[in-house]
This record gives structure tokens, C-alpha cells and sequence, in this order.
């Protein structure tokens, strides 16, 4: 019989190991899959924004002229940057919080194993065996507070990053728009 147990709890384990491993393959290949999109439209719009501004430069008629051009077809290509900057760090983001979801998932399942396992051991455990059972509880409870520490600093990391990127954005917007207003100026 406990063979027979031994080897149901190792498919079941192989199964949800399986799982896990096919959760994070699914979100590895979707984030890839969401970064090659993302790209190919870069690319295309890049290309289409070179062949038209190349065509808009190529009917200037002097230096001056050229010049006026130039001013105008540089803002359109520093939003995309913005844009396509902002799209990577969406992707990027989800992709980790499917990651850290996945692998909270497989913590917590983990810990609830351990925790029943040193339940199970301490009511069967001869005498002085609460004394490794208790030292068993210790680490599992240090355990589990580095793993909400660690968790903790990574949300704050990915706050501060969140928050960075939106200020980087913001300025951005703001130094092109007065780019902008002072090429008017000029002219």
C-alpha cells in the first residue's frame, strides 16, 4: 500500500510540476509572440516613415527649406519612440507578473506541503522529535518572511520603475512640444 501511495503522490507531483512547466512556457512564448508583434509594426512603420520623409526632404529646394521640413518630421518619430518604449515596458510587465503569479502559486503550494508534512511528522515523532519539528517550523517561518521581503522589494522595484517610466514619458512629451513651439517661433 505505501508504494502504491509513494507512486500516486510522484505522478501527482509529476503532473503539476508539467503544469507549471507548461504555464510558464505559455506565457514565455505569448510574451515573445506579443514582442515579435510589436516589432514587425515598429519596423513597418519605420521603414514607411523613412520612404516618406526621405521623398518630403528630396523636394526641398534649398537649405532653408530643408531645414523647414526637418523640424516637423522629427516629433511624429520621437512619440513613436515613446509609444513603442511604452508598449515594451506593458509587455515586459505583464510578462513578469504572469511569471511571479505562477510562481507565487507554486510557493504557496510548496509551503502547505511543508507545513503538512511537519504536522504529519510531529504527532508521529518519538520522543525529542517536537525538537526538530520545531526547528523545522523556524525555518519554514524564516522562509516563508524572505520570500515576503523579497516579494515586497520586487513590487516596490516595479513601482519605482512604473513611476520612472511615466516621468521619463512626461518629459519627453513636454521637451518635443517645446521643440516644437520654438521651431514655430523661428520661422
Amino acid at each position: 500500500m505505501s508504494k502504491t501511495l509513494d507512486m500516486e503522490q510522484l505522478a501527482a507531483a509529476q503532473k503539476a510540476n508539467a503544469e507549471v512547466m507548461m504555464a510558464l512556457v505559455r506565457t514565455g512564448f505569448d510574451g515573445a509572440e506579443r514582442l515579435t508583434t510589436l516589432n514587425i509594426a515598429a519596423s513597418r512603420d519605420l521603414l514607411n516613415n523613412v520612404v516618406a520623409n526621405t521623398k518630403e526632404m528630396m523636394s526641398a529646394k534649398d537649405a532653408a527649406d530643408l531645414a523647414n521640413k526637418f523640424n516637423p518630421l522629427t516629433q511624429p518619430g520621437t512619440n513613436k519612440l515613446m509609444d513603442y518604449s511604452r508598449s515594451l515596458y506593458e509587455i515586459s510587465t505583464e510578462m513578469q507578473k504572469q511569471l511571479t503569479s505562477v510562481m507565487q502559486s507554486q510557493y504557496e503550494a510548496l509551503n502547505k506541503k511543508a507545513t503538512s508534512a511537519i504536522e504529519k511528522g510531529t504527532a508521529s515523532a518519538p520522543i525529542g522529535g517536537d525538537v526538530f519539528a520545531a526547528a523545522m517550523k523556524s525555518m519554514l517561518n524564516a522562509s516563508n518572511t524572505a520570500y515576503d521581503n523579497i516579494s515586497s522589494m520586487a513590487k516596490q522595484l516595479s513601482d519605482i520603475a512604473e513611476s520612472n517610466m511615466k516621468a521619463a514619458s512626461t518629459a519627453t512629451t513636454k521637451a518635443v512640444s517645446a521643440t516644437a513651439a520654438a521651431a514655430k517661433k523661428s520661422k
